[in-house]
C-alpha cells in the first residue's frame, strides 16, 4: 500500500478536525527541551505513545529504552497508551521486548482492548473484520469475525464492522465496504484512529483514513476507539487509580491524536518533534497552524 506524506497526512487530520475531540484554543505558553529527562522531575507518571516515541516501524528509537529504564528507576511509572489495535497484545508484549523495552502487561493500553471491552458482552453479534489475517485472532477469540477480504458476501450479511489494521487493506475492499454500508447501514467500530503511523520508509496509512473517507461518503459516523478520543484515557487511568493529573505527562509525535487527545483528558502534553510526525518538517508552523499548542515540545524522548 502506497504510503502517505507527512504534509498529506496533516491536511487529513485538520479535513476531520469536526469528528475530533474540540479544542478551544491554547493560552499555555510552550516550552522546549531536548529530552524528557530535563522535565522528568515535574511529573510522576509518564503515558509514552509508541510509534513515533517508542519505534518506528520495527525499530526502537535510539535511547529511548534506556530512557525508560532510566524513569522506572527514578520512580516514574511509565505506561505505553498506544492506538496499536492490529497486533494482538501478547505480540506487542513480545516485540517491545524485543526492542529492549520492559512493560507489565496491564502497562501497556492500546486501543484494541479499549474497542474490546466495549464489545465484552456481544459475542451474538456477528462482525466483518478489516485486519491482517497473519495476525491472528488473539483477544478476539470471544467474537463471531469474518474476514473483509475479496469476498463481497461478508460485506452484506454481517452486523457490523470493526476496523483495526489496514496493511492488506485495497481500494477494492474498501469500495465494497462503502457499498455495503450506502445499501445497508450497520455499527462501524473503529480499533484505530490513526490516518498514518510513521514507518522506516515513510507514512503508512491507518484504519482511521479509511474510517473517515467512508464517513464522508456514506454519511455513517463511525464510533472511534483510542487516542484523541477520551475512552483510551479513561482506560488509562483506571490502571492507574487514583492519580494528581496535574503530575501526568503525555508524551506522542502526533498533534492530532497525542496532543487533542491529553488535552481532552486534562494533562499535560509533550509533542516529540525529532521523531515520527514532524521528524524533519518545522513543527512550530504546524502548531500554529493548527492552533493545537503542546506544553512541551521535546526533540527526542
Amino acid at each position: 500500500m502506497t504510503e502517505i506524506s507527512a504534509r498529506e497526512a496533516f491536511d487529513a487530520y485538520e479535513a476531520v478536525r469536526h469528528r475530533l475531540p474540540e479544542t478551544t484554543p491554547s493560552e499555555v505558553s510552550l516550552r522546549k527541551a531536548a529530552t524528557l529527562e530535563e522535565i522528568a522531575d515535574e511529573f510522576d507518571v509518564f503515558l509514552l505513545d509508541a510509534f513515533g516515541v517508542l519505534n518506528i516501524g520495527d525499530t526502537a528509537i535510539p535511547g529511548t529504552p534506556e530512557r525508560v529504564r532510566s524513569l522506572k528507576a527514578a520512580g516514574k511509572r511509565v505506561l505505553v497508551v498506544s492506538n496499536a489495535a492490529s497486533v494482538p497484545h501478547e505480540a506487542l508484549l513480545e516485540k517491545y521486548a524485543r526492542l529492549g523495552y520492559d512493560f507489565a502487561p496491564q502497562d501497556v493500553i492500546t486501543s484494541r482492548a479499549t474497542l474490546l471491552g466495549e464489545l465484552n458482552g456481544q459475542s451474538k453479534l456477528h462482525w466483518g473484520l478489516m485486519a491482517t489475517p497473519g495476525d491472528g485472532l488473539r483477544d478476539l477469540e470471544g467474537l463471531q469475525v469474518s474476514y473483509l477480504e475479496d469476498d463481497p458476501k461478508p460485506y452484506e450479511t454481517v452486523d457490523g464492522f470493526l476496523m483495526i489494521g489496514s496493511a492488506v487493506w485495497t481500494e477494492t475492499r474498501q469500495a465494497m465496504l462503502e457499498t455495503a454500508l450506502l445499501k445497508r447501514p450497520r455499527p462501524v467500530m473503529v480499533g484505530n484512529p490513526d490516518i498514518v503511523a510513521p514507518r522506516e520508509y515513510g507514512f503508512s496509512k491507518e484504519p482511521g483514513l479509511f474510517a473517515h473517507r467512508l464517513a464522508d461518503r456514506t454519511g455513517i459516523a463511525p464510533q472511534f476507539f483510542g487516542k484523541p478520543f477520551g475512552n483510551i484515557y479513561d482506560l488509562a487511568f483506571r490502571r492507574l487509580g487514583h492519580t494528581d493529573k496535574s503530575r501526568v505527562l503525555m508524551v506522542g509525535d502526533s498533534l492530532h491524536t497525542d496532543i487533542v487527545g491529553a488535552r481532552n483528558a486534562g494533562i499535560v502534553s509533550a509533542l516529540i518533534s525529532g521523531f515520527g510526525f514532524f521528524a524533519g518538517h518545522d513543527v512550530e508552523a504546524a502548531i500554529k497552524k493548527a492552533k493545537i499548542v503542546p506544553d512541551f515540545v521535546v526533540n527526542r524522548p
